[in-house]
C-alpha cells in the first residue's frame, strides 16, 4: 500500500510538473541512481580487493607451511641418500686406503730391496776401485823409483860430461886467445906495409894524372868551350830528369863503400875463422866418435823405455776400451730400461684413467662388493694361501709369485669378463627373440592383407577343418627365453587410494 501511495504521489508530482521539469526530474533521478550504482561497485571492488589480499596472505602462509613441510620431507629423504652415499664412500675409502697401504708396503719393501742391492753394488764397486787405486799406486811407486834411479845416473853422467866439456872449453879458449893475439900482430904489420905501398903508388899516379891533365887541357880548351853550352843545356835537362836518381845513386854509392869495407873486414875474419875451424874439426871428429858411442847407448835405453811405455800404453788403451764398452752397454741398457719404465708408466697411467672412468660407471653394489665371492671352501682357501706363501722352486713359479699383488685386479677383471659374457648371451637371446617376433609380425601382416603375392604363398587366413598351413608356434612363451613379468601399478591408482 505504501508503494502504491508513493507511486501515486510520484505520479501526482509528475502530473503536476511540466514536460521540462519532468525531463529534469528524470535526469536528476538517473544521475542519483548512477551515483548509487558507482558507490555499490566501488564498495564491491574494495570488498573484493580486501578479500583478495586476505586470500593472498593466507595462500602465502599456506605455501610457506607446505614448503616447510616439503623441505623437511626432502631433507629427510636427502639425508637418507647422503647417509647411504657416505656409508658407500666410507667403505670404498677404507678399501682404497687398505689397497694404498698394501701398495705402499710393497713399494717400501721394493725400495728396501733396491737400496740393499744398491749398497751391495756400491760396496763392490768401491772395493774394486780401492783395489785398482792400490794397484796403480804400487805401479806408480815402482815407476817413480825407476825414474829416480835413472835420473840420478843421468845427472851424474851429465855432471861428469859438463866438467869435461868445461875443461876442454877453457883450454880451447886460451888457445884461441893466443891465436887471435898473434893474428892481430901479423895484421898490424901487413897493414903498415900496405899503407906505405899505397902512399907511394898514389904519389906516382897523382904525378902522371897532373901531366896528362895539363896536356889534355891544352888540347880540349877549344872544344870544351863549344861543347860547354850544349853540355849546360843537356845538363839542365839531365839534372831535371835525374835528380831523384842521383840522390838514390849517392845513397847507394855511400852504402856500397860501407859494404865494401865491411866485406873486407869480414873476409879477414873468415880467413881467421877458417883456420880455427880446421883445428876444431879434428877435435869435433874425436868428440863425435865418443858422442856416437854414448848416443848409441842412450838410443838402446830409449828404445827399451819406449817399448815399455808402448806396452803400458796398450794396456791402458785396452782397459779404456773395456771400460768404454762396459759404459756403452750400461748406457744402452739404462736407456732401454728407462724407455721400458716410461712405457710401463704410460700404461699404468692409462689403466688408472680407465679405472677412474669405469669407477664412475660402477653400480652401488659393485662399489660396496667389487670382488666376487670365492667358490672355494675354507680348507681349499687355506691350501691356496699356503701354496702362495711357499718359496717357488721353478723360475716360472717365481715370476708368478711376484705378481700375486695383482690378484684383486684379476678378480675384478674376471668379474667384468663374466658380466660381459652374460650380457652378450642375453643380447644374443634378445636378438633371436626380436627376429622371431619380427617373423611372426610379418606373418600376421601378411595374413591381414590380401594381394596376389600373399595368396600365392602360405596364408594363415586359409583355414580348412580348423587347421592352417602356417607354423604359428611362438617361442617367446618358452620359459627359458621368456623375460620376467614385472607388476606395474598406475600412479593415479596410488594417489587415489593414498591421498
Amino acid at each position: 500500500m505504501a508503494k502504491k501511495k508513493s507511486g501515486k504521489k510520484k505520479g501526482g508530482k509528475l502530473s503536476k510538473m511540466s514536460e521540462e521539469e519532468q525531463i529534469l526530474y528524470l535526469e536528476q533521478k538517473a544521475l542519483a541512481e548512477e551515483e548509487m550504482r558507482k558507490k555499490k561497485e566501488d564498495m564491491l571492488l574494495q570488498f573484493l580487493k580486501d578479500k583478495l589480499s586476505k586470500e593472498e596472505k593466507s595462500s602465502k602462509v599456506n605455501m610457506n607451511k607446505l614448503n616447510q613441510q616439503w623441505r623437511h620431507i626432502m631433507r629427510e629423504a636427502k639425508s637418507k641418500e647422503l647417509r647411504k652415499d657416505i656409508e658407500i664412500l666410507s667403505q670404498t675409502f677404507e678399501r682404497v686406503v687398505d689397497r694404498k697401504d698394501s701398495v705402499i708396503k710393497a713399494l717400501a719393501k721394493d725400495t728396501e730391496e733396491a737400496e740393499e742391492q744398491y749398497n751391495m753394488a756400491l760396496r763392490s764397486h768401491l772395493g774394486n776401485v780401492d783395489n785398482l787405486v792400490d794397484h796403480h799406486r804400487r805401479r806408480l811407486d815402482t815407476l817413480k823409483g825407476e825414474y829416480v834411479e835413472e835420473l840420478t845416473t843421468v845427472k851424474t853422467e851429465f855432471e861428469d860430461e859438463r866438467q869435461l866439456i868445461n875443461q876442454c872449453h877453457k883450454h880451447e879458449m886460451q888457445h884461441l886467445q893466443d891465436v887471435i893475439f898473434a893474428m892481430e900482430q901479423n895484421h898490424q904489420e901487413k897493414e903498415s906495409d900496405a899503407r906505405q905501398e899505397f902512399q907511394s903508388m898514389r904519389d906516382e899516379i897523382k904525378n902522371k894524372n897532373l901531366e896528362e891533365k895539363h896536356a889534355l887541357r891544352i888540347q880540349l880548351e877549344g872544344t870544351v868551350e863549344s861543347l860547354w853550352k850544349q853540355f849546360q843545356s843537356a845538363l839542365k835537362n839531365y839534372n831535371e830528369t835525374t835528380e831523384e836518381r842521383k840522390i838514390a845513386f849517392e845513397n847507394l854509392k855511400s852504402k856500397d863503400e860501407k859494404s865494401a869495407k865491411e866485406i873486407e873486414t869480414q873476409m879477414r875474419k873468415l880467413q881467421r875463422i877458417q883456420d880455427t875451424i880446421g883445428q876444431l874439426k879434428a877435435k869435433m871428429q874425436q868428440n863425435t866418435r865418443e858422442c856416437e858411442e854414448r848416443n848409441k847407448q842412450l838410443r838402446e835405453e830409449r828404445e827399451h823405455v819406449q817399448k815399455h811405455f808402448q806396452q803400458l800404453k796398450s794396456e791402458m788403451n785396452q782397459a779404456r776400451e773395456r771400460e768404454r764398452s762396459q759404459l756403452t752397454t750400461l748406457t744402452l741398457q739404462s736407456n732401454a730400461a728407462i724407455k721400458k719404465l716410461k712405457q710401463v708408466q704410460s700404461k699404468g697411467e692409462l689403466i688408472l684413467r680407465l679405472a677412474e672412468m669405469c669407477r664412475k660407471l660402477e653400480t652401488e653394489e659393485e662399489k660396496v662388493l667389487p670382488f666376487y665371492a670365492s667358490s672355494l671352501s675354507q680348507e681349499e682357501q687355506e691350501d691356496v694361501e699356503a701354496a702362495v706363501m711357499e718359496t717357488p722352486s721353478e723360475p716360472l713359479a717365481g715370476i708368478m709369485h711376484e705378481y700375486t699383488s695383482l690378484e684383486n685386479f684379476w678378480k675384478r677383471h674376471n668379474k667384468v669378463l663374466l658380466d660381459k659374457l652374460a650380457l652378450d648371451k642375453e643380447r644374443q637371446i634378445l636378438t633371436q627373440e626380436n627376429q622371431q617376433l619380427r617373423h611372426v609380425l610379418k606373418q600376421y601382416l601378411d595374413g591381414i592383407s590380401v594381394n596376389d603375392e600373399i595368396l600365392s604363398q602360405h596364408n594363415p587366413l586359409f583355414v580348412v577343418n580348423h587347421k592352417t598351413n602356417v607354423n604359428l608356434a611362438i617361442p617367446v612363451l618358452d620359459p627359458r627365453v621368456r623375460r620376467p613379468v614385472q607388476t606395474v601399478v598406475e600412479a593415479a591408482h596410488v594417489v587415489k587410494h593414498t591421498v
